[in-house]
């Protein structure tokens, strides 16, 4: 590839080791992270060899998927991990309190970024390869990275050749960095989740309920891709979501999306972060039909709710009788945040012949605990409001809430629940007067 030579020059002169990156950070920085696999590892973990040396530095990230050795409670004072959102790397440190909590809706956090309510000194990102006009793609994580970019003093990309380039906005040039560093090592790949009987019910259930024609917004987890695994015989589907994963690249090897009948960008699929696999990361790769862009643009429910049969698809971990969902902790203990789902609910509410789905399994804790209950356990944060609710689905059916009362939705409730635990739900119902 012929460079320009201002740009190839400014790339030798920018070029630094991961240890000179690292010492970039100051005491009292917020330091920015993309989301899922557009985490730097060589950059974050030359950050974690220091981390003694430093004071009050903060890493923040919607959904991390490492546990680098900063994540560690006895540091916490040097350098401490902030999330918008829970994953395995660091739900155990918020549910012991070292690891701080953000609320949020995923949409909004590029807004909070420029506004100065959450922090952007420095910027950490993975990236692809510079182009020939001197861009790189932030293409796994484009999220709130662009709008800390924006604000940060220091910008340090971690070049990779297996980090794919895409189109959109999530381009960033070489006169906006402060270094890079390079490596070669392969990028995060995550699999398709483990689908069982239970989630499969639920998929055919919502699939049953998708039309030709539909445009997909898929959430992250084991039921929102059953449903996909029973998508690849409708017609003409779109995809404007905010994760793009494996289960959509099958619909697409299926010759299922074809994004014709969107209303809004037809022909491209939209996303702002992906995780899957390195199939995924190939495909991604320079391909006219993938746009990539940040979150206050994928998740912007006017935006999105311009397609018409907009279905967003996402999970819950507990629903009451009034149709609260509580998406995002297990009582007063944090299990994950809000993320996209409150936008994407509100996006299928605005789009023309849109649903949004709430999906969840009938019971948890081997079958011990009824997940549909007549009031979310106390301490339970409420993610998408009884306003806003639509379908509700479990392996035992659909319930639909909109329209309906608070009467009608808990005897809809109750008929979709676990039968071991309907004749305990109906006694409830009954003694707060709804039946």
């Amino acid at each position: 590839m012929n460079f320009n030579i201002s740009s190839q020059a400014q790339y030798n002169a920018k070029k630094m080791t991961a240890d000179q990156a690292a010492q970039l950070v100051r005491n009292g920085d917020f330091i920015v992270i993309p989301t899922g696999a557009g985490e730097p590892p060589t950059l974050l973990n030359a950050l974690s060899d220091i981390r003694r040396s430093l004071h009050d530095v903060k890493v923040s990230s919607v959904l991390p998927m490492r546990k680098f050795a900063y994540l560690d409670p006895e540091t916490y004072d040097n350098v401490r991990h902030v999330g918008y959102f829970l994953s395995g790397a660091n739900r155990a440190g918020a549910q012991a309190g070292w690891v701080d909590i953000f609320p949020n809706n995923f949409s909004e956090v590029p807004r909070k970024i420029e506004r100065g309510n959450i922090g952007a000194d420095v910027v950490f990102a993975l990236c692809s390869p510079m182009d020939a006009h001197g861009n790189f793609s932030i293409s796994l994580g484009v999220d709130y990275t662009m709008a800390a970019i924006k604000k940060a003093r220091v910008i340090v990309l971690e070049v990779n050749p297996n980090v794919p380039y895409t189109f959109g906005d999530c381009h960033v040039h070489i006169s906006q960095i402060t270094g890079l560093v390079e490596d070669d090592a392969p990028v995060l790949e995550v699999g398709l989740p483990k689908i069982g009987p239970v989630q499969e019910a639920i998929g055919k259930y919502v699939a049953d309920l998708i039309e030709d024609g539909s445009t997909l917004q898929i959430g992250y987890g084991g039921i929102p891709d059953a449903v996909v695994m029973q998508l690849t015989n409708k017609r003409d589907l779109g995809i404007h979501t905010e994760m793009l994963g494996d289960g959509i690249l099958t619909l697409v090897e299926a010759g299922v999306v074809t994004n014709r009948r969107k209303n809004y960008m037809p022909g491209k699929m939209v996303a702002t972060f992906a995780l899957g696999s390195k199939k995924l990361h190939q495909f991604m790769d320079r391909n006219p039909m993938l746009e990539m862009h940040p979150v206050n643009f994928t998740n912007d429910p006017y935006l999105a709710g311009q397609n018409d049969n907009l279905m967003s698809i996402n999970a819950t971990l507990q629903i009451d009788f009034l149709g609260q969902c509580g998406s995002e902790s297990l009582g007063p203990l944090p299990f994950s945040s809000t993320g996209g789902q409150t936008d994407f609910v509100r996006a299928a509410n605005r789009s023309k012949g849109g649903k949004s789905f709430i999906v969840l399994p009938s019971t948890a804790k081997d079958d011990t605990v009824s997940r549909i209950a007549p009031m979310l356990t106390q301490g339970t944060a409420v993610s998408t409001s009884k306003n806003e609710v639509n379908y509700v689905v479990t392996e035992y059916g659909v319930a639909r809430l909109d329209g309906k009362s608070i009467k009608q939705r808990a005897l809809e409730l109750i008929s979709i629940a676990h039968p071991n635990f309907r004749p305990e739900l109906t006694e409830a119902a009954k003694s707060m007067k709804l039946i």
